[in-house]
């Protein structure tokens, strides 16, 4: 028996013809920590080189999660007590993995089955293919903590049809399979039970391609595209008071949907909400994944000197009160000019990919 204090949190070994990599922070729902992120991005580099590594495969430990995100625990803690750079040290090599993955020479593979989100997003939307399990579940929840979808969200979320990435953005809404496929956030749905089998195939696969298309079934229907679809008008404004306000309006006050988007968003982070909305307008007229990495660091180095990040962590993490107070409360008191502060240059702090 280890010692679970003394267990790797990722694991990186060959199998046959595969790379792969283990999340193994079961008990943390295998959130990312910088020593996560470094062995992550050592492996790729060693693999890469590697002619006996074909392609790359991704999983989580303990099957409840895949990746819920980043530690944010871990950076509310160096935030409170003034070691931002700490915290924006872990962002910068975050990014730069993410990057990394995007541009990765070796087909990568990642099999979710079970909670995805935050970060567990950022190291497998860039991949080249998001394989999904019966357990899928997917959300960018980060305005219910005063935070912004980032790893990369600027690039995915705005480019899925009908306005559903504005939509899972600006309300952390969560999703299941069924609806994951229908967007085009997983490209292949294998059943749980199936997975260790296909783990196994991958292995000794030469062509990763027709060995998960050899796996894949059929998905179960949606109607979140839908549903999208009936708003998509709403989502695409660029003003967030105008979209709650439409929403409640009496043209969509038929619409439940509606409504419960609307309900939805009048609880997160005013300040977050308006961030957003600009990083997806922004990020969708941005053709580079690297650009919209280096916004997102731009973003990200300015939203953990905030206030909300830490209320909202506070309210959902700490005292659990899930009562935050947003500084301001309402979109109405935004200031524009606050809002693009955060997209400004950083000199020679901005985000660099090493050249490779």
């Amino acid at each position: 028996m280890h010692d679970s204090a003394s267990e790797p949190e990722v694991i990186c070994e060959k199998r046959g013809h595969a790379g792969v990599i283990t999340m193994n922070r079961p008990k943390a729902l295998n959130a990312l920590t910088l020593t996560m992120v470094r062995d992550m991005a050592q492996a790729l580099d060693e693999w890469e080189l590697d002619p006996s590594v074909r392609h790359i495969v991704l999983t989580g430990a303990g099957g409840k999660a895949f990746c819920a995100g980043g530690d944010i625990r871990k950076l509310y803690d160096l935030g409170k007590v003034g070691r931002q750079q700490e915290a924006v040290r872990f962002w910068r090599e975050e990014y730069i993995l993410n990057h990394r993955i995007k541009t990765y020479s070796k087909p990568y593979v990642s099999l979710i089955d079970g909670i995805c989100m935050g970060g567990g997003a950022g190291v497998s939307l860039p991949g080249s293919y998001q394989v999904a399990g019966d357990n899928y579940l997917f959300a960018m929840p980060e305005v219910g903590i005063g935070f912004f979808p980032d790893v990369g969200a600027s690039y995915f979320l705005p480019r899925l049809p009908d306005h559903s990435g504005f939509w899972l953005a600006l309300t952390g809404g969560r999703i299941r399979l069924a609806d994951a496929m229908a967007l085009g956030l997983a490209g292949h749905y294998v059943p749980t039970a199936k997975f260790p089998a296909l783990f196994d195939a991958l292995a000794a696969a030469k062509d990763v391609g027709s060995t998960i298309a050899a796996f894949a079934e059929k998905p179960p229907g949606s109607t979140l595209r839908d549903d999208c679809r009936q708003i998509e008008a709403v989502l695409s404004l660029h003003d967030g008071s105008k979209i709650v306000e439409q929403l409640e309006g009496d043209e969509a006050s038929s619409l439940e949907f509606a409504r419960k988007t609307a309900a939805t968003i009048r609880t997160k982070s005013p300040m977050s909400l308006a961030i957003t909305l600009a990083q997806m307008h922004r990020g969708k007229g941005l053709a580079s994944f690297a650009d919209v990495m280096k916004m997102e660091f731009r973003i990200v180095s300015r939203i953990c000197h905030g206030h909300d990040f830490y209320e909202g962590i506070r309210a959902v993490l700490v005292d659990k009160d899930n009562a935050p107070h947003w500084q301001p409360a309402s979109f109405d008191a935004v200031d524009p000019a606050a809002v693009d502060a955060h997209f400004a240059s950083l000199g020679d702090d901005e985000l660099v990919f090493p050249v490779r």
